[in-house]
C-alpha cells in the first residue's frame, strides 16, 4: 500500500542488535503485517452473541492535535495510532511512551507529539527526520524502538506495526499486556491478524520485491505502462554493487559502477515512456544496499521518482536523510 491510499500496515526494520539478542542476516529487511482498520458507525465485538456496540472509531485526541500532528509530518496519522496512545494511556498515565518494564520499548515520533516533548524546542523540528535509522526507506516513520538495540517499529506510508513473539515462554505482566490489548482491539474493531485481505490485495499490486522485501507498488495501466523491470536480478544487482563498495581503488571502482551507468540510461528511456517504476525500483534498491558511493546517483534517482509518482514528501525526506544519513538514528527533539 502506497502514498495516498488507506489502511495501516506494519513494518519493522531491524539493524544490528545488542549482545544476546536474536540477530538477522540483512538489516535492510522490512517485514509488514497490517494492524487493522476501523470504519465509521457501530460494531459488533468479534465472537461475541451480535450485541451492537457504540461507535468508538474515534480516540480521545482533539482536532487541534490532529491538525498539528499533519502540519508536522504533512501525513494524516490512521486512527488507530490514537487508540494505542489512550490504551497506553490507561497502562501507564504518567508515562505512557515507556513499554520499558514489559517489552523493553519506548513509543517515539507521533508518540512524542502527543506527550508534548516538540513544544520545548525554540525551532521546528524536522520529524520526518526523527528516530529516522540508517536503512529506513522515505516510506517508513518510526513509531516504537527498542531500548537496547536497532530494531524498530512504525509506518511504512500509513502503516503501523507491531513486536512479533520470541519463542518460550511469555513473563506474566507480557501476558497481561498481550490480553489487555486484545480486549481493546475487538472492542473497537481492529484486527490482528498477521495476514489480512488488505494485506493479500497489496501484495497482488507489488511489481517487485526490492532489496528490502516488502515490495513496492506503482500505478501500472491495462497496456502495462508505469514499470519495467531491471535487467539485473536483485543477487545479480547486489553483486555489482559489492564490487564497487569494496574496490581497492578508484579505477577498479569507475570500471565498476559501468553496468550502473547503463541502468540509469535505461531508467532515462523508462521515464521518457512513463515507466516510473524502474527509477524507483533502482533508487530504493541502492539505497537498501547502504554505501555512500551511491548517494549521488539515488539523489538523482528517487526525488525524481517520487515526484513523477506524485509522492514528493518521500523525495524531500530521502534527500534530507542522505545529507544526514547516520548509523545512529537522529534524536530531532533533543535539546
Amino acid at each position: 500500500m502506497e502514498a495516498g491510499e488507506r489502511g495501516c500496515e506494519a513494518v519493522d526494520v531491524e539493524g544490528p542488535r545488542c549482545t544476546g539478542s536474536r540477530a538477522r542476516q540483512d538489516p535492510t529487511r522490512v517485514e509488514v503485517h497490517e494492524l487493522g482498520r476501523s470504519g465509521a458507525g457501530s460494531r459488533r465485538i468479534p465472537g461475541g452473541k451480535g450485541d451492537k456496540v457504540p461507535d468508538v472509531s474515534t480516540s480521545t485526541i482533539t482536532s487541534l492535535q490532529r491538525d498539528e500532528m499533519k502540519e508536522l509530518y504533512s501525513l494524516e496519522m490512521p486512527e488507530d495510532l490514537y487508540h494505542f496512545w489512550d490504551f497506553c494511556k490507561e497502562l501507564c498515565p504518567d508515562n505512557p511512551r515507556a513499554l520499558t518494564d514489559t517489552l523493553g520499548l519506548q513509543l517515539v515520533g507521533p508518540f512524542d507529539v502527543l506527550a508534548g516533548a516538540h513544544k520545548k524546542l525554540k525551532t521546528k523540528p524536522n520529524l520526518n527526520l526523527h528516530c529516522r535509522y540508517f536503512y529506513d526507506p522515505p516510506e517508513f516513520q518510526t513509531i516504537i524502538r527498542s531500548d537496547c538495540s536497532q530494531l524498530h517499529f512504525g509506518y511504512y506510508s500509513l502503516y503501523i506495526q507491531r513486536k512479533k513473539k520470541e519463542k518460550g515462554s511469555q513473563k506474566p505482566d507480557l501476558e497481561s499486556l498481550e490480553e489487555k490489548l486484545q480486549d481493546k482491539a475487538e472492542i473497537l474493531g481492529f484486527s490482528l491478524e498477521q495476514k489480512t485481505k488488505d494485506m493479500k490485495q497489496r501484495d497482488k499490486k507489488v511489481v517487485t520485491k526490492t532489496f528490502h522485501g516488502a515490495g513496492i507498488v506503482v500505478p501500472v495501466d491495462k497496456n502495462d505502462v508505469g514499470y519495467r523491470e531491471l535487467p539485473e536480478t536483485d543477487a545479480a544487482l547486489k553483486k555489482i554493487c559489492k564490487a564497487i563498495a569494496e574496490a581497492k581503488t578508484d579505477e577498479e571502482r569507475i570500471k565498476a559502477f559501468g553496468p550502473i551507468q547503463e541502468m540509469i540510461t535505461f531508467v532515462q528511456f523508462a521515464n521518457d515512456e512513463c515507466d516510473y517504476g524502474m527509477g524507483y525500483e533502482l533508487g530504493m534498491d541502492l539505497f537498501c544496499y547502504g554505501s555512500h558511493y551511491f548517494h549521488k546517483i539515488i539523489k538523482q534517482l528517487l526525488p525524481l521518482a517520487y515526484n513523477l509518482l506524485k509522492r514528493s514528501l518521500f523525495g524531500e525526506i530521502v534527500e534530507a536523510h542522505l545529507s544526514n544519513r547516520s548509523q545512529e538514528p537522529v534524536d530531532q527533539l533533543a535539546n
